[in-house]
């Protein structure tokens, strides 16, 4: 079915004329912005689209504790152990949240766990990039979880119920960690000459990975008009990269550090800044599995899941005889 969507429009997308009398229906319903529910009738490519998109943000929040969780014994103080700590509980949390509302569609943790680790299934492709100060905590904070929540909040509004209620919770804490790591390159780009340097660095080194995160740009986008179309999406990539960096290059200048893009500038026409595309080559090439760190974050996430089996099987069995027990009552 996908393949005629391709063919009869060009774009991914069916007109009304070539859908289904159910997929007419499903569309109206979400053309009046009303929620779809798990047992709604939805389009087989729907779900699947959901439970890629899902699983990815999930696998993101799971596998974005491991650059975090390597600096909690070495934050230079006890409140920022304890505030990056609770960080890295959010986004175990958030994994949680974002596995449920997948398993809504039929597809268990476990698969989607497993698809991680075979590499059928992705995370986002910023988190295969090393933390090599202090100072990355803070440009991780900021715009890593910047542009999170640049992409996040649309998704409050996504056409699919248990994804859009997870995400008003996850927001919310989001905007918490963004500040928290605007706090800490504040703290210091006004500290010493060392610590304003070291702040730089960090910031020369995740600004092209922040705007990768928003996935490709349009033009090379695969789902992005059907999943526009299914409100899936409420915006596209390139609009978001833009937002952010209008929001974020203000942000830099009370800092007193510099974008590291000798292109950028205020356009006034516009009213957006210009700025240089990140190289795209380098983010197709970390997708694939060639950056700095997939090997090592793939094999993290290999080991736990590995040395966990008993813990699950456990459980499992704990669960099943207590099923068997109420039965037999």
């Amino acid at each position: 079915m996908y393949a005629q969507m391709v063919k009869s429009t060009g774009k991914g997308v069916k007109t009304r004329e070539e859908m289904s009398e159910d997929e007419r229906a499903f569309q109206d319903k979400i053309d009046a912005d009303t929620k779809i529910e798990p047992r709604d009738w939805m389009p087989e490519e729907y779900r699947k689209t959901l439970v890629r998109q899902i699983g990815q943000h999930a696998h993101s929040e799971i596998v974005g504790q491991l650059p975090e969780g390597n600096w909690i014994t070495r934050a230079p103080t006890l409140e920022r152990k304890m505030i990056l700590l609770a960080k890295v509980q959010d986004e175990a949390g958030h994994g949680l949240y974002l596995y449920a509302a997948a398993e809504t569609l039929g597809v268990s943790r476990d698969e989607m766990t497993e698809d991680l680790l075979s590499g059928k299934m992705k995370y986002s492709s910023i988190f295969n990039y090393p933390t090599l100060t202090w100072a990355d905590m803070g440009a991780v904070g900021w715009l890593v979880d910047g542009a999170a929540i640049m992409n996040q909040v649309p998704l409050q509004r996504t056409s699919y119920g248990p994804y859009s209620r997870a995400m008003i919770r996850i927001c919310k804490e989001e905007s918490f960690h963004q500040r928290q790591g605007y706090d800490i390159m504040m703290k210091m780009a006004q500290g010493s000459p060392e610590q304003k340097r070291m702040a730089q660095d960090a910031l020369n080194r995740f600004w092209y990975p922040s705007l990768m995160m928003f996935g490709p740009s349009d033009a090379d986008s695969v789902h992005s008009a059907q999943s526009m179309a299914w409100k899936i999406k409420i915006n596209t990539n390139d609009e978001l990269r833009q937002k952010f960096v209008d929001q974020t290059v203000p942000q830099a200048e009370y800092l007193g550090l510099s974008i590291p893009d000798p292109d950028l500038k205020w356009n006034a026409e516009r009213g957006h800044y210009d700025f240089t595309e990140p190289d795209w080559q380098e983010f197709f090439d970390v997708i694939k599995g060639n950056g700095p760190c997939n090997t090592e974050r793939l094999g993290d996430r290999t080991r736990a899941w590995e040395e966990g089996r008993w813990v699950r099987e456990g459980l499992m069995a704990h669960a099943n005889k207590r099923a068997a027990r109420i039965a037999a009552e």
